[in-house]
This record gives C-alpha cells, structure tokens and sequence, in this order.
C-alpha cells in the first residue's frame, strides 16, 4: 500500500511539471528522474516511467519518447552511484540534465530533420543548447527544493518510514 501511495505521488509531482505552464524545458522532470530512484531506491523507477507514459497520453507521443523514456532508466540507474552527500546528489542531478540532452538530442537527429551528416549533428545540438540552459538551471533549483526539503526532520518524519534506509544515512 505504502508504494502505491508513493508511486500516486510521483504520478502527481511528475504530471504537476508536465501540465502546469512553463517556459520550455523548465520543470522538475531532471530532478525527479534522479531522485526518485536515488532516494526510494531503484524499485520506484517503474512507477516513474509509468508516470510518464500517463503523462504523454495527454500530451501526445512524439518520435523521441523512447529516447526519453530511455534516458530516464538510464539516470534512474546511475543515480545510485551519487548518494555522498548534497553536492555529489546535486552533481548527480545535472550530469542526469546531460545524459538526457545527449540521448534526446540524438533521437531528434536520428528522425532526420538534420539530415544524417556530422553537419546536421553539430547543428541538431547547437540549436538545443538554449533548451539545455533551463534543463540546468531548473535542475538545479528543483535539486535545491528538494534537498531543502530532504534537510527538514519535520519532512522526513512525516513524509517517509522508515522503511527508507538510504533518507537516513543522507548527509
């Protein structure tokens, strides 16, 4: 019961960023990717991938979801190996920011529409950087929110069991 509870929870965090308006690419998705598995551990990656898939029902399928998709499994399962402390948490977020604009990025280039040159690459990246910009800067301060938020006992007590051993052991 209790990871249903949760996993309703990322649901409406997730779906929250997706619907309500904001500027392109300005949302908490980078740093709910990384931290939902990183401090709920690996098994609610499913539940956040299913969120999305919920998600892009409404919005729409589009021909990068699997590599967005794709690329949330892969910073779900990297986030494990940036549990030090805050900063490697808030590093871990960002280098999830970059492995997303990689993979993304790749997956609009592959759909053609820059043509299959090392030109047409270059150009399908060049012309992301502004996106990437507010992926960084609203990872960056959805990474603070959360960490704020994982720094207050009052949070943790009410929000979590302690069935969650690694919120914990969190520096």
């Amino acid at each position: 019961m209790n990871y249903l509870k949760i996993s309703i929870g990322i649901f409406l965090a997730l779906a929250a960023s997706r619907f309500i308006p904001h500027p392109p690419n300005f949302t908490s998705l980078m740093a709910l990717s990384f931290y939902v598995p990183a401090l709920l551990g690996i098994r609610y990656l499913p539940a956040l991938i299913l969120s999305f898939l919920i998600t892009d029902l409404f919005i729409g399928f589009h021909g990068v979801t699997l590599f967005t998709w794709g690329s949330v499994i892969l910073i779900g399962l990297s986030a494990k190996f940036f549990l030090i402390s805050k900063l490697t948490r808030i590093m871990g977020a960002l280098t999830g920011a970059v492995i997303f604009f990689v993979i993304t990025n790749f997956g609009v280039f592959s759909l053609g529409s820059y043509g299959y040159t090392i030109e047409g690459l270059m150009a399908c990246y060049t012309l992301a950087l502004p996106f990437f910009g507010s992926t960084l800067v609203s990872t960056i301060l959805f990474s603070a929110i959360i960490e704020t938020a994982l720094g207050s006992k009052i949070f943790l007590k009410k929000f979590f069991s302690s069935d969650f051993k690694v919120l914990k052991t969190l520096r």
